[in-house]
C-alpha cells in the first residue's frame, strides 16, 4: 500500500480552525491540539477513506515527537502494526498523551467533533464493543491538508467542503458570524429596514446586526402585522420612536435604563400584542426583575398581562452569552436565535403535562 504524504502537525493545527470556523457545532472538539494530533496519526498510518486502513483512539496516545519525525514508509508501517498489538507499547518515551486519554479522544474528539462534522468516517459492520480500529479521514477532508495548496486554493477547497459536509444550521451560523464580523469592522453603519419600509442607520457592531435581525427577520416571522414602537442602541441612543403609535397603545415611553433595546407591537390582531425585546451579545437578558419592570410599564399603559411578550435575542445558542445567561432568563419569556430564526425556546411558567407540549410536524 502506498502511504499518503504526512502534513506537518503545524499545518494541521493552523488549518483546522479555518475548516471549522466560529459557529461550527462542537467546534472546540474539532480544533484543539488533541484533534490535530488525531488527524496527524490518521495521515501517518494512512487511515484515509478508501484505503481500508483504520485507527483506534489509543494509537493517538502512543505517538511521540521522535516517531512523528520518522516519515519513511517502513517506519510508518512498522509503527502502525506495533501500535495495534495489545501490550506492545506500554513504555514510550515522550508519548503525546497518557494511555487513559483514549476515552476523550474517542468520545469528544472523534464522536462529538470530527465524526459529527463528517471529517472522519467510521468503519461499517463493527459491533459497538469491538476493539478493532474503526476511524479514518474523509477523503475530501484529508485533501484540505495538502501542503502544496496555496492559501487561496485552500480557502476555496475548505468552503466547498463545508458546503458539502456541515449541517445547514452550522453553515447558517458560520455565515452569520462572517457577516457580523464584517458589519462590526468595515461598515460605516448598519442599515435597518422597518416594517413600514422606512430605514434607519445604526452604529456598526454585533448588537446593531442582531437588532437588524430582530426587526427584519424575527418580527415578520412571528408577528402578523409588526410595527416598531421603539429602537435604541448601546448608550441609550434612540434610533427611532413612534410616539403616535405609542400613544394609541396607551404606552408612555420615557427613554431610560428601564426600557429594552426594542419595543415591537403586533397591530394586526384584534387585541394588539406588545413585545419587549432585549438584544444580547454579551449581557442584558430579560431576567425576573427586568420582566417585572417591563410588565409594570405595560400594565400601567392598560395592557393585560396576556397581551405582553418578552423576548431575549441572541446570536446563537452555542455562544457564551446564552450559555452564561440561560439560567437567569425569566419564566414566561422567550429566547430567539439569529442562527435558527424559525425556532423559539419558551420558558414556560405554568405547569403542563408532556402530552400538551407543542411538537414539530412529523
Amino acid at each position: 500500500m502506498q502511504l499518503p504524504p504526512v502534513p506537518s502537525l503545524r499545518t494541521i493545527r493552523e488549518r483546522l480552525p479555518e475548516i471549522f470556523p466560529e459557529g461550527t457545532e462542537n467546534r472546540v472538539y474539532a480544533t484543539r491540539d488533541i484533534a490535530a494530533s488525531t488527524v496527524f496519526v490518521m495521515f501517518y498510518t494512512g487511515a484515509i477513506e478508501g484505503a481500508d486502513t483504520w485507527i483506534r483512539p489509543d494509537q493517538v496516545t502512543k505517538m511521540s515527537d521522535a516517531q512523528a519525525a520518522r516519515t519513511d514508509a517502513v517506519s510508518r508501517e512498522r509503527w502502525t502494526q506495533d501500535s495495534l498489538v495489545p501490550g506492545r507499547m506500554k513504555s514510550i518515551r515522550g508519548r503525546w498523551y497518557a494511555s487513559n486519554t483514549r476515552e476523550p479522544i474517542r468520545d469528544e474528539t472523534l464522536r462529538m467533533g470530527l465524526v459529527r462534522t463528517g471529517a472522519v468516517v467510521e468503519r461499517q459492520g463493527l459491533p459497538t464493543t469491538s476493539a478493532k480500529p474503526r476511524y479514518a479521514l474523509n477523503a475530501e477532508f484529508a485533501a484540505l491538508f495538502d501542503e502544496r495548496l496555496s492559501r487561496r486554493d485552500f480557502h476555496a477547497a475548505a468552503r466547498k467542503w463545508q458546503e458539502s459536509h456541515l449541517s445547514p444550521v452550522a453553515l447558517t451560523r458560520i455565515r452569520l458570524r462572517r457577516r457580523g464580523a464584517l458589519a462590526a469592522t468595515s461598515l460605516a453603519h448598519v442599515l435597518v429596514t422597518l416594517p413600514n419600509g422606512e430605514t434607519r442607520q445604526m452604529a456598526p457592531g454585533p448588537s446593531s446586526v442582531l437588532s437588524k435581525a430582530v426587526i427584519e427577520v424575527f418580527a415578520p416571522r412571528f408577528l402578523s402585522e409588526p410595527a416598531v414602537v421603539f429602537l435604541s442602541e448601546s448608550g441609550n441612543k434612540v434610533i427611532t420612536e413612534d410616539q403616535r403609535l405609542a400613544r394609541s397603545l396607551g404606552l408612555r415611553i420615557v427613554p431610560d435604563r428601564n426600557l429594552p433595546d426594542i419595543i415591537l407591537a403586533d397591530i394586526g390582531l384584534k387585541k394588539p400584542l406588545l413585545v419587549f425585546v432585549e438584544v444580547v451579545v454579551t449581557d442584558g437578558a430579560i431576567t425576573r426583575p427586568r420582566k417585572e419592570a417591563l410588565l409594570a410599564l405595560a400594565t400601567n399603559a392598560g395592557f393585560p398581562e396576556d397581551r405582553v411578550a418578552f423576548v431575549t435575542a441572541f446570536e446563537d445558542r452555542s455562544r457564551p452569552a446564552f450559555r452564561r445567561l440561560s439560567s437567569e432568563l425569566a419564566w414566561g419569556t422567550v429566547a430567539w436565535f439569529e442562527s435558527e430564526p424559525e425556532r423559539l425556546i419558551l420558558f414556560m411558567e405554568e405547569t403542563v403535562t408532556l402530552d400538551r407540549l407543542p411538537h414539530s410536524p412529523r
